[in-house]
């Protein structure tokens, strides 16, 4: 599997050299799909819709952004930054995705800030992937309409959020920008503002469900060398 190079996660944010450390540099015309969240704790379904991604949007790869705190989430209950990037790491299982802590080396905490950064440091085509429950949150998030106006996205079917979510204000204000989910793949060569919208199988992996029985990011690092405790085998399936 192809990853990021491991990171100091005890070392300061690269404030004044943001794109130093930035590996492989970048290769123009590649289109990149970025997933981010705080994986707590990673699972098939993450998996499921990144590979779709993959297939739909005909991207290059697909990485994971593992957020150290997200705003938005309490810290009770979330998992050491190290233990979910290296759960997300055995649950990725997959030549094209990708897994970094870019937030904790950027030192962003906000998803308009970290897009900034990342295009600012990689001349790549991003596209912002999230779930149609994302979608319907969006007029919370700080300054969401920046994100959606300098930010191709994907937006994939979440029951029993999809309805809401294209009805929502997000998806109304930006309306006139929604492309065809039949041109999805062309997404990657659209400038922003550009989003569209993907009907996706469901998948019955849920981070909530985990949690509530008891599975964490922690205990399933823990776990790593029992493969008969991993709720999630890795599988060998390619786009």
């Amino acid at each position: 599997m192809t990853l990021l190079p491991l990171i100091d996660l005890r070392a300061r944010p690269l404030l004044h050299r943001p794109c130093a450390r930035f590996r492989p540099p970048p290769v123009r015309g590649r289109a990149i799909g970025l997933l981010g969240g705080s994986f707590n704790p990673a699972h098939a379904g993450h998996r499921h819709l990144s590979i779709e991604a993959l297939a739909r949007l005909a991207l290059d790869e697909v990485w994971w952004l593992v957020s150290p705190q997200n705003p938005l989430k309490p810290r009770a209950g979330m998992a050491p930054l190290e233990a979910r990037v290296a759960t997300a790491r055995r649950v990725a299982d997959h030549p094209r995705i990708r897994v970094d802590a870019i937030e904790q080396r950027l030192g962003t905490r906000y998803t308009v800030d970290t897009l900034a950064r990342l295009k600012a440091c990689r001349n790549e085509s991003f596209i912002w992937l999230i779930g149609a429950d994302n979608l319907l949150q969006l007029p919370s998030w700080r300054r969401w309409r920046t994100i959606f106006a300098t930010t191709k996205i994907a937006v994939f079917a979440r029951d029993p959020y999809s309805h809401g979510a294209l009805a929502g204000k997000a998806a109304r204000v930006f309306g006139d920008a929604r492309v065809a989910e039949q041109q999805a793949d062309r997404l990657r060569d659209m400038p922003p503002p550009a989003w569209t919208f993907i009907h996706l199988r469901p998948h019955p992996a849920s981070g909530t469900a985990l949690r509530a029985a008891g599975v964490t990011a922690v205990s399933l690092d823990a776990s790593a060398s029992h493969p008969e405790n991993q709720p999630y085998p890795p599988t060998r399936s390619r786009p």
